[in-house]
């Protein structure tokens, strides 16, 4: 299964628009998607604007491949359970977000281990195209490791001082 999320506050009618496409084309039946307040109605996937948090675990759970906007909550969610993730960013040229927050965030993320970045929606065809082939990561905690902790109480303890 593919599992897309685009978070709830805005819409992201590119993303959903070229996921509903590609899995129309490939006759793709198993594709999930999280869309928020989109203007788009999707034909070829099965679609939510809203997911309640225990359903929306399960999804994560059960998908091979997660697809999201370049939200650090989604790309940390699929580090956790070590799940490729392709991720596209909002544009604020487009009208998209507030901000260029997600490209430059996006940017950060080329090349890193299960983390797949389509800058537009020709290269999310080409990843989704070869999503057999997409790995993850090793799984990361979603705890900080105790020398974060340790050095945080220091820096901390060091300031009230």
């Amino acid at each position: 299964m593919i599992f897309v999320t685009v978070g709830t506050q805005f819409s992201f009618d590119r993303l959903i628009k070229a996921v509903d496409v590609w899995a129309a084309r490939q006759h793709a039946p198993d594709v999930v998607a999280q869309i928020g307040p989109s203007d788009y109605q999707p034909l070829a996937i099965e679609v939510y604007s809203f997911i309640a948090p225990e359903k929306f675990s399960e999804y994560q759970r059960k998908a091979q491949l997660f697809i999201s906007h370049a939200g650090t909550g989604a790309i940390l969610a699929a580090q956790e359970l070590g799940k490729p993730i392709i991720i596209m960013p909002r544009l604020n040229d487009l009208g998209e977000h507030r901000n260029e927050y997600q490209l430059f965030t996006a940017k950060q993320f080329l090349g890193k281990p299960g983390i797949y970045v389509a800058m537009n929606v020709e290269e999310l065809n080409c990843l989704l195209n070869k999503k057999d082939e997409l790995s993850g990561c090793t799984p990361i905690s979603s705890f900080a490791s105790k020398d974060l902790i340790d050095a945080l109480k220091s820096f901390f303890s060091a300031k009230s001082m």
